[in-house]
């Protein structure tokens, strides 16, 4: 193919030797602190009901939710169990061996890009090793199947799910107004993403921030991943 780039016919840099990736396969995914497997309603359903017990507040940014009932939420489980997209894995925290949240794969568009959502973390596993090495086991999946965009969006008054974005590597892309009626609220969408040419060294800071010299005697970190990420992201986001 001939190359027509010039000023006034700009195109893309060429990609060569490309191939979609695949989509996930449902493989469990194992880390040293966290163990992903495939939404089973009758594995996990109780479990997670009883993590998220008693704290309504992992659901208001959610499309669905707060479940009333274990058997309520034990039929949302069998509803998304097995979907291709969204692909949802529940979360095992290896420190405490309990089932403590959920997360997916969606928007799954091997020719563009990969998202994670439906990120749900139940209190038990959220700012735990576990927590950050569950997102880091989802984007090395994604990068090393061959994705070259990886993207986070959330409701852009979620501020924990929008510092969490950036202090995971993914640069801030601006606010889509009015996207979506959640819950017959209105919602606009803060976007986020990584790109692969960024994983090499995003890889790095995990696997920096993932390693038992970072933590002192207490478990308390002594270099946060933040600082490790931001060497990396492209953009900040302006409201953090």
């Amino acid at each position: 193919m001939t190359d027509v780039s010039s000023p006034s016919r700009p195109v893309g840099p060429p990609v060569p030797n490309w191939t979609p990736p695949p989509r996930p396969s449902g493989d469990t995914m194992t880390g040293s602190y966290a163990r992903l497997a495939p939404l089973s309603a009758d594995v996990h359903a109780a479990l997670l009901y009883r993590a998220y017990a008693e704290h309504d507040a992992v659901w208001d940014y959610m499309p669905y939710g707060p479940f009333s009932s274990a058997a309520q939420y034990h039929r949302w489980a069998r509803e998304h169990e097995g979907q291709q997209d969204p692909f949802f894995y529940a979360i095992r925290n290896l420190e405490s061996g309990a089932w403590e949240g959920v997360a997916s794969y969606l928007r799954i568009t091997p020719a563009a890009s990969i998202e994670v959502g439906h990120i749900n973390f139940s209190p038990a596993l959220q700012r735990t090793r576990a927590a950050t090495e569950t997102m880091y086991l989802m984007m090395k999946w994604a990068f090393e199947a061959g994705y070259r965009r990886y993207e986070w969006k959330c409701d852009a008054l979620n501020m924990p799910s929008r510092r969490a974005a950036q202090r995971l590597g993914l640069s801030y892309e601006g606010v889509f107004r009015q996207a979506a009626v959640v819950k017959g609220r209105n919602r606009d969408t803060a976007w986020f993403a990584a790109i692969d040419s960024e994983w090499p060294a995003l890889k790095e800071a995990f696997e920096a921030w993932l390693a038992p010299a970072n933590f002192d005697s207490d478990g308390q970190q002594r270099e946060s991943l933040g600082d490790l990420t931001g060497l990396v992201r492209a953009a900040s986001d302006p409201a953090l």
